[in-house]
């Protein structure tokens, strides 16, 4: 009998733009776990007499203002925003987890209390509920990081508690019950390994959402400061040269693109393999 992984795997793979999307952002996993050995020249190092050279094999992606390499700034920001993702998203899932698992696993007043909570905080629109606590804030990686987390928590909560309304009536947890079982034990031992698979797909397409959201508060001069390199903050001290250095924001503008069209790609892969419902459809 075929194992889970290898079902999984047997469906994913007809999807190619979800397997191409994963190939990208192993890649660029890659790429920014070892940017310090592959870019060949400081991204602070600054050299006036270099200043806006286009590319060229001395400087693949051309320099910028200050005569700074792009490539090496370019290598060193997809540190900082795949950090900023992973981190970010790291925060909301288990916020999220936390509240959808509680409120769908006592239902009643406690689930009634925290969906409206929940409620409360989807009227808020997330960009600007950032953009305002980061402004209050001062603007830092480690903040961006727990603000993007802790406001974009509630598409999570609502899917796992989805999934425990469910399983909450199943007969193994009516099992444990009976059995005497700790409700803290039931939650995380027997039911939360089942609910997870929706929290995957969200957590995947929750990435490029934080990469994007940095990439903007870091144009708008809320993220990663100067001189620390980030895709977003390249992309700003290019668009005052944007008629006389093209390279500026068009290639910080295309690791942006395609960075979170990969993990989009790989977002709906990884539902559809998992969905039974959906693997008839490729």
């Amino acid at each position: 009998m075929e194992s889970q992984a290898k079902i999984f795997w047997r469906y994913f793979k007809r999807n190619r733009l979800a397997v191409g999307g994963m190939t990208i952002i192993v890649i660029t996993f890659l790429i920014a776990s070892s940017a310090s050995l592959i870019a060949p020249y400081d991204p602070g190092k600054t050299d006036v007499s270099l200043k806006l050279n286009p590319p060229s094999t001395q400087n693949f992606l051309g320099t910028d203002q200050l005569g700074r390499d792009v490539f090496s700034r370019m290598l060193h920001g997809s540190k900082v925003s795949l950090s900023v993702g992973f981190v970010a998203v790291a925060i909301s899932i288990l916020i999220g987890i936390l509240v959808g698992a509680t409120a769908g696993y006592y239902s009643g007043w406690v689930d009634s209390v925290m969906m409206r909570f929940v409620d409360i905080m989807l009227c808020f629109p997330s960009f600007f509920l950032i953009l305002t606590v980061v402004a209050l804030l001062g603007p830092s990686l480690f903040k961006v990081m727990v603000v993007i987390g802790i406001t974009s928590w509630m598409g999570t909560s609502r899917f796992v508690r989805a999934e425990f309304l469910s399983l909450r009536e199943r007969d193994f947890v009516q099992a444990a019950k009976a059995l005497g079982v700790k409700d803290r034990r039931i939650i995380f031992r027997h039911i939360l390994p089942n609910a997870l698979a929706p929290v995957f797909v969200t957590a995947t397409l929750d990435v490029a959402t934080a990469i994007l959201v940095e990439a903007g508060l870091s144009f708008l001069g809320f993220g990663v400061q100067p001189p620390a390199p980030s895709w977003g903050n390249i992309l700003t001290e290019g668009r005052t040269y944007i008629f006389d250095a093209w390279w500026l924001t068009v290639f910080p503008g295309l690791a942006i693109l395609i960075t979170v069209l990969s993990f989009n790609l790989f977002g709906e892969g990884l539902r559809d393999a998992l969905d039974p419902r959906l693997r008839g459809r490729r």
